[in-house]
């Protein structure tokens, strides 16, 4: 399965989930736009669908829960950047929503993309009811106060704080891990995948989601001027302890290639051959930006 093509398809999508409105609320629609189709590398719905490839699965039936995905991270993102948040002034090279769009707009907007996730998985009309309620639930569940919210308020609690590398992993865990673990078990719910495949799809989602974030918080020290516009970097503004700063660069990269490769060791587990979840776990090693 070509990657290029499934990003296509996912790019359409999401323009046609949320479309250009001539309503009142027009400036809504703008503002989840200004946001959403801003570019990225989509990981998470190019996870799932890639996920049901390499079941076997259709992928047509995995388009809108993938992009439902995708509203859900980009609603995190414009929350996230936000004041009382990490206050960040750019994202992906340019201004973040509340410095392009008031303020408000952007907290609206975020409110929007995520209750539209799930609108969106309940009108699919390409699933089963009994799968939708199985991938909303996941979703709800990964994305809240069991995943990557309980993440996020403890990496709030974490500022002025000196903890633990457990405590640290339990943060990543949660707050990016559980996103990125949705993608693949999520996918593997559309594509009928067994108990077994699920849990080797698990451990793979875990293991690059942890793997995703310390590369994050390294990028977040070396690439700070042209992620966040600032000369240090916004973790250390906010005064918050990651892998990189507790442990250094060298070691955090260490400790992501070990989880990357025992990521694609469950996936040689699999008795199908999955060449572009393999693609997507090196591109996170690889990450510059």
């Amino acid at each position: 399965m070509d990657k290029a093509y499934i990003l296509s398809l996912i790019e359409n999508a999401l323009d046609t989930l949320v479309p250009e409105s001539t309503m009142p609320y027009k400036a809504l629609f703008s503002a989840a736009r200004y946001s959403l189709l801003g570019g990225g590398k989509r990981i998470r719905p190019l996870l799932l669908i890639a996920t049901v490839a390499s079941l076997n699965g259709d992928i047509n039936r995995a388009i809108t829960s993938a992009c439902a995905l995708e509203m859900v991270h980009t609603y995190s993102m414009i929350h996230d950047d936000l004041p009382c948040m990490d206050d960040d002034d750019f994202r992906r090279n340019k201004p973040t929503l509340h410095k392009a769009f008031p303020e408000a707009h952007a907290v609206l907007a975020g409110d929007f993309l995520l209750t539209h996730a799930f609108l969106a998985i309940a009108s699919d009309a390409l699933l089963d009811d009994e799968t939708k309620v199985k991938l909303i639930s996941i979703l709800a569940r990964n994305s809240g106060s069991e995943g990557m919210i309980a993440g996020q308020i403890m990496d709030i609690e974490a500022e002025n704080q000196t903890p633990t590398i457990h405590n640290i992993e339990m943060i990543h865990k949660y707050k990016t891990g559980q996103l990125i673990t949705a993608a693949v078990t999520m996918g593997c719910v559309i594509a009928n995948g067994t108990d077994t495949e699920m849990q080797l799809l698990c451990h793979y989602g875990d293991a690059i989601g942890l793997a995703f974030q310390i590369t994050d918080d390294v990028l977040d020290v070396t690439n700070s001027q042209q992620k966040h516009g600032k000369s240090i970097s916004s973790d250390a503004v906010n005064n918050k302890t990651t892998y990189a700063t507790l442990l250094g660069i060298d070691v955090a990269r260490a400790k992501a290639h070990a989880l990357i490769e025992s990521a694609k060791d469950a996936l040689h587990r699999l008795e199908r051959p999955s060449p572009l979840l393999q693609e997507i776990a090196d591109s996170i090693r690889n990450r510059n930006h």
